[in-house]
């Protein structure tokens, strides 16, 4: 329990760190914006209305911010771990290199000094409230300074024109800017956050499903045991039963004395399976086999203990492949066509194929096909048509089975009626690992 309460914090840590990673590439994309956005202001402000400005200086300070995002986006293809820190000393450099360009170009009188409450209004947005109070404060402070120590400009007082007034056209591209560049960034981290809570509650959804399994498994280790021993004694009986005349006489009682020791032979089997793979990695006791050979051992022992008016079993992997005799997968396979054959006792189907690195496993069944309730819940425990108790386990424990091998389980219903399960698993997962 320890364990998957630590793994679940791990793959939560992961997943806050991916979400940084995608902030800080919006910060360095906005970035490059800004970058175009101050080289296309400083232009036509001095060549346009004639306005002059250290252009060298303004110029010097924008090299300077493109080399620091370039930097930044470098260290996003080579790192995979971004902090808050990270995120804080981009916003300061944005601001520092804002209030430089600000310095250059009128002080505290320039319009585009509202830029700030973009820098503050980002960092709100994406960290905790002290690294947001802590930009305000610094924005705070160099509003204050740029109020005493900026270079004016030489700007004629038309606040009288309204809109053909410099210092109000001014104003309103701020506004505008301002106003899009939020909308436009934070719709962007609304869905970056949306992404991190539906992948939080996945992996939530995931550690419940995986001590749901651990719970079963110790309840089936340990009905196994206590299993073995009136499994036994009924083996016994029914050998018993055999040998007796007036049983032996009687054509369909002596039918049904063979089909129940099949059936108990079957339990047995099932038992200790459960106690031969109870505790141990997958592969570490698994026998080497091919998948045509696994295939053709695991629909005979199908077909021998269950009832199935008719079976049709299409192999078309090619060339064979040596792979692990894995009970794990033998189950899974078997959870498909036991699901199928209570569906359509009276046919059922089985076809396997390679593409490529991996195995198709096609299940097919002329039953009533899947309802629209169990679609929407597919894969989830107790969810079954059945309506008994502790039905609806088998396509859970599949799709489990499968994301834990790296697969992939679809499901659909057929056209021409009845439903169709495809398993896809790598290759490479199920051949044998040396030891």
């Amino acid at each position: 329990m320890i364990s998957k309460e630590l793994q679940a914090y791990s793959q939560s840590e992961t997943t806050d760190t991916d979400t940084r990673g995608k902030h800080m590439r919006q910060l360095v994309q906005l970035r490059w914006m800004a970058v175009l956005g101050q080289f296309l202001t400083i232009l036509v402000t001095h060549y346009g209305f004639g306005v002059e400005l250290p252009m060298n200086v303004m110029l010097a300070v924008l090299a300077g911010l493109i080399v620091f995002n370039a930097l930044n986006e470098l260290g996003l293809k080579f790192r995979h771990r971004v902090g808050t820190a990270e995120l804080f000393v981009g916003l300061l450099v944005d601001m520092g290199t804002l209030t430089i360009q600000l310095y250059l170009s009128g002080g505290a009188t320039n319009p585009f000094v509202f830029l700030y409450l973009l820098q503050v209004g980002l960092a709100a947005v994406l960290m905790a409230p002290s690294y947001a109070w802590a930009l305000l404060g610094v924005a705070t402070g160099c509003f204050l300074w740029l109020a005493e120590a900026g270079r004016p400009l030489d700007l004629p007082q038309d606040y009288h024109l309204g809109i053909r007034s410099y210092y109000v056209e001014g104003m309103l591209i701020c506004l505008v800017l301002n106003a899009a560049l939020l909308v436009v960034f934070i719709n962007r981290i609304n869905q970056t956050h949306r992404e991190h809570d539906a992948r939080l509650a996945e992996l939530r959804q995931r550690a419940a499903e995986e001590e749901h399994i651990l719970r079963m498994g110790l309840l089936a280790s340990g009905a196994a045991h206590e299993l073995g021993t009136p499994l036994s004694t009924i083996a016994v009986i029914l050998g018993d039963w055999r040998h007796m005349p007036i049983l032996n006489s009687d054509p369909d009682l002596s039918e049904e004395i063979t089909e129940m020791q099949t059936q108990v032979q079957r339990c047995k089997s099932i038992v200790s399976g459960i106690l031969m793979s109870a505790g141990e990695t997958r592969g570490e006791s698994s026998e080497e086999t091919s998948v045509c050979e696994f295939f053709d051992e695991l629909v005979a022992e199908w077909q021998s203990t269950r009832k199935v008016g008719e079976f049709s079993f299409q192999n078309q992997f090619g060339e064979d492949l040596d792979i692990a005799s894995d009970t794990v997968l033998k189950q899974t396979v078997c959870n498909l066509l036991d699901n199928a054959l209570e569906a359509s006792p009276n046919w059922v189907r089985l076809e396997v194929f390679r593409q490529e690195d991996t195995l198709l496993i096609r299940v097919l069944d002329r039953g009533p096909g899947f309802a629209k309730e169990i679609f929407d819940r597919l894969g989830q425990p107790y969810q079954s048509t059945k309506g008994k108790p502790g039905s609806g386990l088998g396509l859970f424990l599949v799709f489990n089975v499968a994301r834990i091998l790296g697969g992939q389980v679809k499901a659909w219903n057929r056209p021409e009626g009845g439903a169709e399960i495809n398993l896809r698993l790598p290759l490479d997962v199920l051949q044998l690992k040396e030891r």
